[in-house]
């Protein structure tokens, strides 16, 4: 008796990636996309769209600071 082969791990795209890092830096998140995230996210994209997500951040800080303080 043969095992059935394991679903294969589709990788997400960047998009997606994009999208799942949005939703990490907001910090909400249902269990069923964590769980599609932990499968199918690929290192190098979750490190590219972290580093653009904290530099956006960091950008939008710094507008705001320039704004308030004259």
């Amino acid at each position: 008796m043969a095992t059935p082969d394991p679903k294969p791990v589709r990788q997400t795209s960047f998009l997606g990636t994009l999208s799942a890092v949005f939703w990490s830096f907001v910090g909400l998140r249902s269990k069923k996309d964590y769980e599609k995230d932990v499968t199918g996210l690929n290192p190098v994209y979750v490190i590219i769209a972290g580093l653009l997500g904290v530099a956006i951040f960091i950008g939008v800080l710094i507008t705001i600071v320039k704004m308030v303080v004259p």
